[in-house]
């Protein structure tokens, strides 16, 4: 398994790049996870869109969302394909779809159900809605005989032991450092390094920093509290499992 990151920005694009977004890529699936804006431009540069096998939303803020545009875009008017696996929150085809006409059968919504694992080819996802203000999605992906865990947005109130412990690698929002931490929706760099340790990760990737959050102070925190080095996310990081 393979985890590329397109983009890792907080909220919005900064000078951090592109919003959230990682191609995760197994020995036979090629999933997007999380189409926040400008990732489908980074995308371009790993694989064909053609290629991908599913996206996921893992909820409807833009900066995790908004390329979804430009891929409907290209698959429908560019591919003339049908079909494409989107798995979202339940109704995201309609509120994303209001500023559409229509989807024109681009793509096949599918409405995340935590009780419900989803095969992709020969990838597997668990779900767990999170501690965020709207409808949010945590993933666990396993394939390659790997596992990946990506907390998507939360707060506290939920972490990465809601999925079975010792994940190879957790893929966890620190949007802000724990001392000036500004809202409870998100977490610090120390909550994420902790949660991820306590859950017996393997290594630990840290995405979702606020744009104007020094990168490196969070860095230090997030290594202090998971125990060992962790790894920043931005374009064009790549960790194999």
């Amino acid at each position: 398994m393979e985890l590329t990151v397109l983009g890792a920005s907080g909220s919005y694009n900064g000078r951090h790049g592109p919003c959230s977004g990682y191609l995760v890529r197994t020995a036979e699936t090629n999933l997007w996870v999380d189409c926040g804006n400008g990732t489908l431009n980074v995308l371009h540069e790993y694989i064909d869109p053609a290629e991908v096998d599913a996206i996921v939303i893992t909820h409807e803020h833009p900066d995790h969302c908004a390329d979804i545009y430009g891929m409907h875009v290209l698959w429908h008017y560019g591919l003339e394909r049908t079909g494409l696996p989107v798995l979202a929150p339940e109704g995201a085809e309609h509120r994303l779809g209001a500023l559409v006409r229509n989807w024109g059968g681009a793509f096949d919504w599918r409405a995340i159900d935590p009780s419900r694992p989803v095969e992709i080819k020969d990838a597997r996802l668990v779900f767990s809605r999170t501690d965020h203000p709207i409808p949010t999605y945590a993933v666990d992906i396993t394939g390659d005989g790997r596992r990946l865990v990506y907390t998507a947005d939360t707060g506290p109130g939920w972490n990465v032991g809601a999925f079975a412990p010792g994940a190879d690698l957790v893929l966890s929002e620190a949007s802000h450092l724990h001392a000036e931490r500004r809202t409870t929706i998100h977490l610090s760099a120390r909550e994420a390094g902790e949660a991820a340790r306590a859950a017996g990760a393997g290594s630990l990737v840290l995405t979702h920093v606020w744009p104007t959050v020094d990168l490196a102070a969070i860095g230090e925190e997030g290594s202090a509290a998971f125990g060992a080095d962790v790894v920043l996310a931005a374009p064009h990081v790549v960790a194999t499992l």
